[in-house]
């Protein structure tokens, strides 16, 4: 019998052949040299493990001039974590990669807690899919941009639309309630001289001066805003009253989040209301909330092409009550809907573009006035207030019937001024091409400042640059307690001006409330129960037909990805983990995956002045990888030109899979080199934590796709 391509035959079966040679005919002795990598723990006592390095800096010289951040990740920080004390210069570091959050240094990197660095990456995770290597000038001196015209699918949509609840939501959110707190009077002091001083401001004449004013200092001196402004837990304030209100969630388990939900870490709560505000939007946020994403489906998969588009229900079930109330028959007669569909389709990148856009200003402006280090902390608030500064003079100058004058000439030559501004603008694309760009706020007032994706690139090229790459946020692979968080009473209650017992009666339910909700919960269950019996066994007699069925496809997978040597089933191998919990730990230098169906381990070697990656068979697994064994292919990271997350399966069958089989998906990864090739390597246990490894090292500048 021949063996499939790729193949040979051994111990009675075919095997993948681990002695094919890439395109250059290397061995993985000749593309690498081991060196090892040091394990850091809290006590920073160190144990070695054999894997590749390189010396002191990890990138190539071209990291210190290609952008501002890879100058501030090379840059000699003043206030160090534990990445940046690169105390062994040319081993690279873990510094926790599989350890339990508490064994992880309690300060990766300086000014910046751990949990507010785990939010920041896994916040990136979900917005980062693919980027592309560019040679342009950069205005603002920060890569990682989205370019202007950036590929558009739901969930990149979804994604948007997250971070704009997380970002201007929530901030609007807690502008409103500290309104309502003011208004309220519940706190007489702060109020009361809120309003002697509008008083005063308003009898003057020089009110515009006192908001120009204040917010000058709100912005050069921060302490200012948490004395004007007194911080209190969102969920515990009162949108129409202004004063102290029972949590949403039932109990005060996290400060930042609307509902106060509980949270393992921080962060959580906010992103889970995030993830409920996209799954409750109209007919194109379904497609989100299903999860579908067009641009990292692989091209076949066995569950996909098998299941209904439940994104159709809505239509199906519009189209069904038409016909019931005596419309058309058949919606192919309809020659509106396509062209309407085709339509709302095309509107929707520009739409999720200005979303995106939106969040990112909002992050600005918040990075600015409270940077996050190693950025400058004084220059972007010195910039804002030069900004805001001539305000104050101009409205010194200017009166109410001056100010009205200007106001009205200048809607008036909006109006009547057509010729004139088309003129100008003509003018100025012919002298100035790109002037729209020079007058963005990013390139502007607020050139330098980073988004938090461009602030997150910069944190893990710090880690890259002291060879100690940051371990990836901690899981949560089970609920937070339902308790309420620890907070400081006597802040919260002088805040609010409010007492010990009204704070813990709108934190905590009284026993009688309990009582009631305990009751109330065992009479609905009990009349779930007696309502759903039959409906419940049925859905688990499909429930377990779908995972029956599931199994069997992919065990076909496996018949025809050896012994037909398909390639379209080897790429499905290895998708569907058998048990995660007892693996081997992946990471940060080897991480465990899958070349065209084979087993191994996708290796980021740092031992050169350019790092590559690779795909071997064999793994760091304390003894170094076996110089006779070959690489299947090897490429230095300064030549890919594209990186691409790309999912495990089509997002209907992560839909049936995830609810058959309850079990997590492996995805994968496409890169694209300058020279034209491309790899895909999939199932890979750590997918997003490779894709930071690969877009931090070196001096590449990335845009997002």
């Amino acid at each position: 019998m021949v063996p499939p391509p790729g193949y040979v035959f051994r111990d009675g079966g075919p095997v993948p052949d681990c002695d094919l040679k890439d395109p250059q005919n290397q061995t993985v002795g000749q593309q690498m040299n081991m060196e090892q990598v040091t394990r850091t723990s809290t006590s920073n006592s160190s144990n070695n493990i054999d894997t590749p390095s390189s010396s002191a800096g990890g990138s190539s010289s071209s990291a210190e001039v290609a952008t501002e951040s890879h100058a501030l990740a090379n840059a000699d920080h003043e206030e160090k974590g534990a990445v940046q004390q690169n105390q062994q210069d040319g081993e690279v570091r873990d510094m926790g990669w599989s350890d339990p959050k508490s064994q992880v240094p309690t300060t990766l990197v300086g000014g910046l807690p751990n949990e507010e660095l785990w939010t920041l990456v896994r916040r990136f995770n979900k917005q980062m899919y693919h980027v592309k290597a560019t040679n342009a000038p950069l205005l603002a001196g920060l890569d990682v941009n989205i370019v202007d015209e950036d590929e558009f699918s739901p969930d990149k949509l979804r994604s948007n639309v997250e971070r704009l609840y997380m970002t201007v939501i929530i901030g609007l959110m807690g502008f409103g309630k500290h309104i309502a707190r003011l208004r309220s009077w519940r706190e007489p002091r702060r109020t009361g001289a809120f309003c002697v001083t509008y008083a005063i401001a308003w009898v003057l004449n020089i009110l515009m001066p006192l908001c120009f004013t204040t917010l000058v200092v709100l912005i050069v001196y921060p302490p200012s805003r948490a004395f004007l402004f007194p911080p209190a837990p969102l969920a515990l304030v009162s949108a129409s009253t202004g004063g102290v209100q029972s949590p949403k969630a039932g109990v005060l388990g996290s400060h930042d989040s609307a509902t106060g939900a509980p949270e393992k870490h921080q962060g959580e709560a906010v992103e889970a209301e995030a993830h409920n505000f996209v799954t409750g939007i109209g007919s194109i946020a379904l497609s989100s909330a299903a999860g579908k994403h067009d641009q990292g489906d692989p091209e076949s998969d066995p569950v996909d092409s098998t299941v209904p588009d439940p994104t159709r229900l809505a239509a199906a079930g519009a189209e069904a009550k038409v016909n019931a109330a005596g419309g058309e028959p058949d919606a192919k007669h309809d020659k509106t809907k396509q062209p309407m569909e085709d339509a709302m389709w095309k509107q929707m990148r520009p739409i999720m573009h200005v979303i995106g856009d939106i969040a990112d200003g909002w992050e600005r402006f918040a990075n600015a006035l409270s940077p996050t280090k190693p950025f400058p902390q004084e220059k972007p608030r010195v910039t804002l207030a030069s900004a805001v500064a001539p305000l104050v003079a101009a409205s010194l100058l200017t009166s109410s019937s001056v100010f009205m004058k200007m106001v009205t000439g200048g809607i008036g030559f909006g109006f009547f001024g057509d010729p004139l501004i088309w003129r100008g603008l003509d003018f100025l694309n012919k002298k100035i091409p790109d002037w729209p760009k020079y007058l963005e706020i990013r390139n502007s007032i607020l050139k330098g400042v980073p988004t938090n994706a461009q602030l997150t690139v910069t944190l893990l090229r710090i880690g890259e640059a002291n060879k100690a790459p940051i371990p990836p946020p901690p899981r949560s692979d089970e609920p937070p307690p339902s308790k309420p968080a620890s907070i400081n009473g006597d802040h919260v209650t002088s805040t609010l001006d409010t007492d010990h017992e009204e704070l813990h009666d709108a934190i905590h339910k009284s026993d009688t409330d309990k009582k009631a909700d305990a009751e109330y919960l065992e009479q609905e269950q009990s009349e779930t129960k007696h309502k759903h019996h039959t409906g419940e066994r049925v859905i688990g007699f499909f429930k377990g037909t779908t995972n029956a069925g599931v199994q069997t496809k992919f065990g076909l997978n496996k018949t025809k990805a050896h012994i037909l040597g398909s390639a379209e089933a080897r790429e499905r191998l290895g998708i569907l983990p058998q048990n995660m919990a007892n693996e081997e730990p992946s990471g940060p230098v080897d991480f465990k995956s899958r070349y065209k169906g084979s087993k191994g381990w996708t290796y980021i070697s740092t031992i050169a002045d350019v790092p590559t990656v690779s795909f071997s068979y064999q793994s760091t697994d304390g003894s170094g990888v076996h110089h006779e064994s070959k690489a299947k292919w090897s490429i230095p990271i300064d030549e890919i030109s594209e990186i691409k997350k790309i999912g495990g399966l089509g997002w209907k069958g992560k839909i049936v899979v995830g609810w058959a089989t309850g079990k997590q998906v492996a995805d994968g990864m496409e890169i694209y080199t300058k020279g034209g090739d491309t790899y895909k390597v999939t199932a890979i246990r750590l997918r997003d934590e490779l894709f930071n490894r690969l877009i931090a090292i070196d001096g590449q500048k990335w845009e997002c796709l």
